[in-house]
């Protein structure tokens, strides 16, 4: 067995100052508009922006209808409520060009890739809701947590993962000094499909690694990101039992949500959950 010092003190609290949870859907749209004689080209490719957001937003919204089989109808309520007031972030530009329109003249046209993020405020108060909490008839959500509170020198750390509905995901520790180490998959487990209600534990089954308490101490990190399809790849080594994360910190979260998005039913959008954990972490001597 290969050893990995980690140098770890954790618990799962939902939403607290400690973990950082947030839930997403994924997809792509288009946006249109025309300059006319009232719009000068950067006020039409905003305005194309802004209509793309716009309907990805939609889409966004229609998914999560068609994903929520809960029968509270506040509940669902709320959650369409949350994805109707998000926030979108562009993820990539996938086109963007200048046309010509017979009757309008300039056009430009503009097709993104975009994470819609719901209202923080109702999703917080919709984690509240235990009796909801572990529903797979809801929206993707993934729990990160660990076996104790605290650990001390050379004491073991044993991390567990549960979805509420089957996911993908990538599991990353991040150390004192900033360095990316990939849990899972890894060199001996290369499965990263997990079963909805199920906990995983890490390290177990393949693992060929243990997480062991030992200085340098100081805030760390744990990071899942989960997703209803395969996750967007990342550059990694071989660092024995476990990858060496060699895309830069900033990009890992935005290479990962480069998902494959796929139609699943005939007519609709291509859109897809996404939720992402963060676990702060530190260590006493």
């Amino acid at each position: 067995m290969i050893r990995i010092i980690f140098a770890v003190i954790c618990c799962f609290l939902a939403f607290s100052s400690n973990l950082y949870a947030a839930q997403s859907a994924i997809t792509e749209a288009e946006g249109y508009s025309c300059a006319g004689d009232d719009k000068s080209r950067k006020q039409t490719e905003l305005s194309a922006m802004a209509e793309a957001k716009r309907i990805a937003v939609e889409y966004a919204v229609s998914y999560v209808k068609s994903e929520t089989k809960i029968k509270d109808y506040q509940v669902e309520k709320d959650i369409v409520e949350a994805y109707s007031n998000a926030t979108v972030k562009v993820i990539e530009i996938k086109e963007r060009s200048w046309y010509k329109d017979e009757r309008s003249g300039d056009c430009y046209k503009i097709k993104i890739k975009a994470e819609v993020i719901p209202d923080e405020k109702a999703m917080i108060s919709l984690a509240a809701n235990q009796a909801t909490d572990d529903d797979p008839a809801l929206p993707l959500s993934v729990k990160v947590w660990t076996d104790k509170k605290q650990y001390k020198s050379k004491e073991q750390i044993k991390i567990f993962l549960k979805g509420n509905k089957p996911f993908y995901a990538r599991v990353l520790y991040v150390n004192v000094k900033g360095e990316s180490l990939q849990l899972l998959p890894n060199p001996s487990r290369s499965d990263n499909y997990f079963n909805g209600g199920v906990i995983y534990e890490i390290p177990s089954g393949n693992d060929r690694f243990e997480l062991e308490v030992s200085p340098p101490f100081g805030e760390e990190k744990i990071l899942v990101y989960a997703s209803s399809t395969e996750l967007g790849k990342i550059n990694v080594q071989a660092a024995g039992a476990v990858y060496e994360v060699k895309t830069d910190a900033e990009d890992v979260g935005v290479k990962t949500r480069g998902i494959q998005l796929k139609e699943k039913t005939a007519g609709s959008k291509p859109t897809e959950s996404f939720f992402e954990s963060k676990v702060t972490i530190k260590t006493l001597p």
